[in-house]
């Protein structure tokens, strides 16, 4: 008795220290993060020739009474309804982030496009700003097809999904709960968040103030308290989601109008839970991914067991470069070049 006694007292202690804990997390000031600048690195050609893009309209569909602002491209000689690829950014980006980029050649190639921002990014409505959440951007992106499938301008057999880094999941996702979609292509795609995760700690080890910021963040949602926000990118030895050397410069050559570097921090004890490879089995269209061998975001293992999971349906590209690289230059010209080859097959 007196044993359990004593068992009884020492998880009692626990459970109070742990309570004590995580109301400082939660409550106490002096846990605000230094922003982050961006925007100082050289900017791509391609995004400078921004001016001589074709026409797009600026439309709206909503989630849940939430609106989500979008850009529609059109081909000009419209006399049917046509093909209509939906695209969506990666991790907190948004729609004028070189998406147009990538529209307005697929736009010259006869297809619709539909560019959106998610839900508490960019233009679109949501609260708390700034929230990355996954099962939310899975539903827009089934809210985006939705309202392209209505659309008199679009065949609503062909819906396309393209989506890059976080979104190069949310596709795979999408695609294997909708069998109705024709073609899917993933870049540098983000397949399994535990895996993403076990990197960075062999890159960096436990980092326990990341922790405590995403646990303060967390807490704080459930007591409807304002949100504790992070940097999406820093320097290395910062406190940011990306603290690797290419995705500070790869942000800074796509910073936006429109982009905060900041985020709410509960996705940081979220993601690694995050597994679109799981999903792959599901999957009934033709997929191209387009894998950096040399990426330290998303590990190429998870690529190749995306791969093997999709079977016949996987087209697979490799190329010899880091994460941020497929976006600028020669790299984004064989990367766009291979997009459009795949969507006149598949579309």
């Amino acid at each position: 008795m007196i044993i359990l006694k004593y068992i009884g007292i020492i998880i009692g202690a626990i459970i109070v220290a742990c309570a004590v804990y995580l109301l400082i997390v939660a409550l106490f000031p002096g846990f605000s993060v230094p922003k982050q600048r961006l925007g100082e690195a050289k900017q791509p050609a391609q995004k400078k020739d921004i001016k001589r893009f074709g026409p797009r309209k600026e439309v709206s569909f909503e989630v849940k009474g939430i609106p989500l602002s979008a850009w529609l491209y059109l081909p000009q000689d419209l006399s049917a309804p046509v093909s209509c690829i939906i695209m969506g950014h990666g991790f907190g980006g948004t729609k004028d982030m070189g998406l147009e980029l990538y529209a307005v050649r697929y736009q010259e190639a006869g297809f619709a496009v539909l560019a959106f921002d998610y839900r508490h990014l960019g233009e679109s409505g949501g609260e708390p700003r700034q929230l990355v959440w996954i099962p939310y951007q899975l539903e827009d992106y089934s809210a985006a097809i939705e309202y392209a499938r209505g659309l008199k301008e679009i065949d609503p057999a062909k819906i396309a999904l393209w989506g890059t880094s976080m979104s190069g999941g949310h596709v795979i996702v999408t695609a294997a709960k909708d069998h109705r979609i024709a073609c899917v292509v993933a870049q540098c795609p983000g397949l399994d968040g535990r895996a993403s995760a076990h990197m960075a700690f062999e890159r960096d080890g436990i980092n326990f103030r990341m922790l405590m910021h995403a646990q303060r963040d967390l807490l704080r949602s459930w007591l409807g308290l304002s949100p504790h926000k992070i940097p999406i990118v820093g320097k290395p030895g910062s406190i940011a989601c990306l603290t690797t050397l290419d995705a500070y410069d790869g942000y800074g050559i796509m910073t936006s109008e429109h982009f905060i570097n900041e985020v709410c921090a509960r996705i940081v004890i979220r993601g690694d839970k995050y597994r679109p490879v799981k999903h792959a089995n599901n999957v009934r269209c033709p997929v191209l991914l387009q894998i950096c061998d040399n990426d330290n975001i998303t590990p190429l293992s998870a690529a190749e067991e995306t791969a093997n999971k999709l079977g016949k349906y996987a087209e697979v590209k490799h190329y010899p470069i880091g994460h941020f690289d497929i976006y600028i230059g020669d790299n984004f010209e064989r990367s766009v070049s291979d997009q459009l080859t795949f969507f006149q097959k598949h579309l």
